[in-house]
């Protein structure tokens, strides 16, 4: 009888792969976003920084040999110009009236859209359409075609039913440049309030109306606060855009009979007093009121999405 011998079993090595770092994998990621991100640094975030720098100067550009470091001189001349502060004013004031007749118009018009009927693809996209308008070509169209004295549409209609002829611009030019913005935003604000009509739950607006409740009720207690966050995105919304706009102003009345809003007043003291470090300046206070409304914007649009994945 023969005794057999066995080899010892040797462990073969089993070589494991190095995972990469948490680091490493999140750099992986936003690799790709880098070049967008440098490219939006050097477009947007370097000039910032040369007209904050240029806002604390005295600096005209027709004697450049006399600028001089004046600290916060340019922005108390903001703060306490009389045509400055006009400026303000006026900005404060198309803001709050365009947003508000906007989110008026804007909640009719998706109520109406909200309904079922015939055409209502049809009717949607014509009430779009004014959103979809270059800002200059809508206010030219506003100029001359709706408020021209001589050929004007709203003339016209005057005209024919026997009423008077007013020059718009001349007699109302703060209206006329707010009644342009209103016709151009109106469609935004009925955007964001239609998504939230078709956000509502359908099963208790149904319950509600089995219950006996009318549609005043209904949109008093179940629509109007459903849709109170997308008012204030509404609102939030068109004031950046709306506190920035300069082609209506500029188009319409070109800043004069009071209607000079701060960014047209950035404009004149940029390009035709060459008051550099003036309109930085006050070019400075728009970016940081814009900053401060955007703020608020993205807080309301955080609280929107948890909203919508709570109820997911």
């Amino acid at each position: 009888m023969t005794a057999t011998t066995t080899a010892p079993l040797t462990a073969t090595p089993v070589r494991t792969m190095k995972q990469p770092s948490a680091r490493l994998r999140a750099w992986a990621t936003r690799g790709p976003l880098l070049p967008a991100l440098v490219f939006m640094i050097v477009v947007t975030q370097l000039p910032f920084v040369a007209t904050l720098v240029i806002s604390f100067f005295d600096w005209n550009a027709l004697y450049p040999k006399a600028r001089r470091f004046t600290g916060l001189d340019n922005y108390r001349q903001v703060l306490t110009d009389a045509d400055l502060r006009h400026s303000v004013w006026t900005t404060v004031l198309l803001t709050v009236a365009v947003v508000l007749a906007s989110l008026v118009l804007g909640l009719a018009l998706a109520l109406l859209l909200d309904r079922r009927f015939r055409g209502r693809g049809v009717v949607r996209t014509l009430l779009i359409a004014p959103f979809l308008v270059v800002p200059v070509a809508a206010a030219l169209l506003w100029k001359h075609v709706l408020y021209n004295p001589e050929y004007g549409l709203f003339n016209g209609l005057l005209h024919y039913v026997g009423g008077p002829q007013p020059d718009w611009i001349s007699h109302t030019p703060l209206l006329a440049v707010e009644a342009s913005l209103v016709w151009q935003w109106t469609p935004f604000m009925m955007l964001i309030l239609l998504a939230g009509l078709q956000s509502r739950d359908q099963q208790q607006m149904e319950a509600a109306r089995v219950d006996g409740a009318s549609g005043w009720q209904i949109f008093r207690y179940l629509t109007l606060p459903h849709l109170r966050r997308y008012l204030e995105l509404g609102a939030l919304l068109g004031s950046i855009y709306i506190v920035q706009n300069f082609d209506a102003v500029f188009t319409i009345t070109s800043g004069g009979l009071g209607t000079a809003n701060l960014p047209y007043t950035v404009y004149q003291s940029f390009y035709q007093a060459h008051e550099n470090g003036l309109a930085s300046a006050a070019g400075v206070l728009v970016v940081i009121g814009s900053i401060v409304i955007a703020t608020f914007a993205l807080r309301v649009v955080s609280s929107l999405f948890r909203e919508e994945v709570s109820r997911a």
